[in-house]
């Protein structure tokens, strides 16, 4: 049973740390800041929340299972509310330069009858 639950927390951790490589090679290739913010925010925080599930299974019965949980949670509860505040600043400053603020993309003469 120890040994099964060693392969699990090995996967969990190696998946983690796959998923936070990911994220990292996103925001450095992409272009602009809101895809680099998606970038770090969904896979940064999975990558991070199964590295310390793996940590949780391989540290069973241990006190510091409680820290990593709190971690988590933190990390969970405030990773949304920074990508949304960065989210909003990036859209503001490079409306008016990319054209993020433009509605629609035909003119008036392109239009369909």
């Amino acid at each position: 049973m120890s040994a099964v639950l060693d392969v699990v927390a090995a996967v969990a951790i190696l998946l983690g740390a796959l998923l936070a490589m990911t994220a990292a090679i996103g925001i450095v290739r992409f272009p602009d800041t809101l895809s680099r913010m998606h970038a770090a925010t969904k896979p940064q925080v999975i990558g991070l929340v199964l590295v310390l599930i793996g940590a949780v299974i391989r540290l069973r019965g241990n006190v510091d299972i409680w820290m990593l949980i709190l971690v988590g949670l933190f990390t969970l509860l405030t990773a949304p509310v920074i990508a949304h505040t960065v989210g909003r600043v990036a859209y503001r400053e490079q409306r008016g330069r990319d054209g993020l603020g433009i509605v629609g993309d035909l003119d008036r003469d392109d239009r369909l009858p």
